[in-house]
Formats: structure tokens, sequence, C-alpha cells
């Protein structure tokens, strides 16, 4: 098989938030701003990576979601336990400062782990876990 990684989804509760933190402090190129129903979902990725995309997607708009499970979703994402994603980099230290000097929450600073990586973590402005690598 010969499959790689094309998207991949993550919830956001403001757009306007996301795409400053994913274009603005991150890099990102925005590549798709769809709104449909007083919705938007936004198409970001890594410059020279366009195959690699993150779709910013509202919460709970899955066809078939009840309103409890729509409540849940919401109620995870406040409390950043709902969605994550690990990105890498090369420079851990430079990209954490840049990071951290945009007004990203920090969760933790660059730090050896004890299962072998080195790694720092912030959460997007709709509360999903970013956590950065660094690439040896």
């Amino acid at each position: 098989m010969d499959l790689t990684i094309h998207q991949t989804y993550l919830p956001h509760d403001d757009p306007d938030a996301a795409l400053a933190f994913y274009r603005d402090a991150l890099g990102f190129e925005l590549r798709n701003d769809v709104g449909y129903n007083g919705m938007r979902w936004l198409t970001v990725g890594p410059a020279g990576q366009p195959g690699t995309s993150i779709v910013l997607t509202p919460p709970a708009v899955t066809p078939g979601i009840t309103e409890d499970e729509r409540r849940t979703v919401v109620e995870m994402m406040a409390k950043g336990t709902f969605a994550a994603i690990n990105l890498a980099t090369r420079d851990l230290d430079g990209t954490f400062d840049r990071l951290a000097a945009s007004g990203a929450e920090v969760v933790q600073e660059p730090t050896d782990q004890p299962y072998g990586v080195r790694d720092c973590a912030f959460r997007d402005p709709a509360g999903n876990m970013v956590r950065i690598q660094e690439l040896r």
C-alpha cells in the first residue's frame, strides 16, 4: 500500500482566532476558507507540504450527533480534552519562543521526556492540545 496522511480535523469555536494561531503564529498556509450556514471551515497546512492539511471545523457538526453529544464535545473542548495534534520541528526552542511570544497558551516548556523525545505543548484557541516534538 502507498498511503499518506492527507487531512486531519480539529474543531474550532472561533475561526478568526484559529486562523491567527495556525497561520500567523505557526506559519501555516491558509488553503481554503469555506462558509456555510453561518459556519466556517478553514484548511491550513505547512508551507512546502501541499499534501498534508488540517481542516479546522465547527465543533460537533457531524450529521446524526445528538444535542447531548454536542454539549459533551463543547464541554470537552473548553477543558482542552477533546482533540490533539503532534507537530515536529528541527528548532524546538525557536518555535517555542515564537509561539510563546504570540500569546499562545503554554502548557509545557521544552522538556526532555523519559520516553526519548524532547517536546513542548500549547493549547490552540479552541483548547486543542498542540504538542511539538524536536526532530533529531
